[in-house]
């Protein structure tokens, strides 16, 4: 089996429109979640949001590509260019890029332009010919158009897919990312996630489902809290470079970390509450395929949704499994949940962990629940770490578990 590495992250998130710049807010404890702006959130009982803030979309795309994309098409783009960049692969002739796949996950697509293209279906009812749809909705709202768009502005002609597997869609493209080098399938492949949910159907329908948060403040992202009551939803988009290790050697790129493990399980228990057993299976699962045991992991970044529910079992899966010692952080704290973009991002920033020997904090930590008794970062801490998993659990019982090791 071959080696996997990371050699390049791109990301567009609510602290910054970098990765670097969001990674240096992360370890300094710094929230990107403030009141909704995209739209009157008067009515509603959920205010906050980990809007982008001041992207700018003409620096990856045409004044056309922007009108007839929907804005999670524009992260995605965004970050894999910078993440190619990083990497050293933007010459779009190069025979490396023609051969690279790509892996793009997201659970909502292009609900944004759904949301606005809906009303004219009703403005001029009954009057057929008194609306026009976009002739871009369908195109630009299909998730797996995310993919098909860093391919073309990138020049990739190798494997080429779009997931949707709820929060966890982003982990999995990654992973099976992870796998298709792994097995020698492809020496380069692009993955990540991309989300732009800040809308009012997404607000409102995760809101009536009691999965968000009804804080009015930019506390409201505290998982593992006592008073914690949902997640603040978000969006952005991560991308990595995932390279075969010879090959990322030979062209002497610079290397973030190794994927060494990934499992992708399915809980087969319920469509929104989270099973201990099924969290316990992924997390378990993903090391047995990286050969290492739960004695080995030096740090756990959680997926920390802060919902009552989610961080308890999470809690209680981490418990069972490595005792209450092991250090753990969530970084939605300071992101909020970009759903798939989350996972990918979270990636990328335990893999910078691990190269940087930095555990980033969990934020709005004032009570930690005595249900969730793990060991959660409330402060940076500087340590040796040499191999660490991350978690994403989704509606659906979907579980996806990524372990990284240090490359040194």
């Amino acid at each position: 089996m071959r080696r996997v590495v990371i050699t390049g992250i791109g990301a567009v998130t609510p602290l910054a429109n970098n990765f670097f710049d969001s990674w240096s807010l992360v370890k300094k404890g710094i929230s990107g979640i403030s009141r909704i702006s995209k739209f009157d959130t008067t009515a509603l009982s959920w205010t906050m949001a980990g809007e982008v803030k001041g992207f700018n979309p003409e620096l990856y795309l045409s004044k056309k590509e922007i009108l007839k994309l929907d804005p999670f098409l524009h992260y995605a783009v965004a970050a894999a260019k910078m993440a190619a960049e990083d990497a050293g692969l933007m010459s779009q002739g190069s025979e490396k890029n023609k051969q690279a796949g790509v892996i793009i996950g997201s659970s909502r697509g292009g609900i944004t332009t759904i949301e606005k293209e809906f009303p004219k279906l009703y403005s001029s009812y009954p009057s057929p010919i008194a609306y026009r749809l976009s002739p871009y909705l369908m195109p630009s709202t299909t998730i797996s158009m995310a993919a098909s768009c860093v391919a073309q502005k990138l020049g990739i002609k190798g494997h080429c897919l779009g997931i949707s597997n709820a929060c966890a869609s982003g982990t999995n493209a990654i992973g099976e990312a992870y796998r298709l080098i792994k097995h020698g399938y492809a020496d380069i492949v692009i993955a990540g996630g991309a989300e732009a949910p800040i809308c009012r159907f997404c607000v409102e329908g995760y809101g009536i489902s009691g999965a968000l948060s009804k804080t009015d403040n930019p506390f409201a992202s505290r998982p593992f809290d006592t008073k914690r009551d949902g997640f603040v939803l978000a969006e952005g988009a991560c991308i990595l470079i995932l390279e075969e290790y010879a090959s990322a050697i030979k062209r002497n790129a610079e290397i973030y970390g190794e994927i060494i493990g990934y499992s992708s399980t399915t809980d087969a228990y319920h469509i929104t509450r989270p099973d201990i057993e099924g969290e316990i299976r992924a997390i378990h699962s993903s090391l047995e395929d990286a050969g290492v045991s739960h004695e080995d992991v030096d740090y756990i970044n959680v997926h920390g949704t802060s919902t009552p529910i989610g961080d308890r079992v999470e809690a209680k899966a981490i418990k069972l499994l490595f005792g209450q010692k092991i250090p753990v952080s969530s970084i939605k704290s300071m992101t909020g949940h970009m759903l798939a973009a989350s996972g990918a991002f979270e990636t990328a920033c335990t893999a910078v962990s691990i190269k940087e020997g930095i555990m980033p904090p969990t934020i709005n930590v004032t009570e930690k629940d005595p249900e969730c008794d793990i060991n959660v970062i409330i402060e940076k801490r500087e340590a040796d770490i040499k191999i660490a998993i991350t978690n994403s659990f989704g509606f659906g019982g979907v579980n996806a578990v990524i372990v990284l090791k240090s490359n040194s």
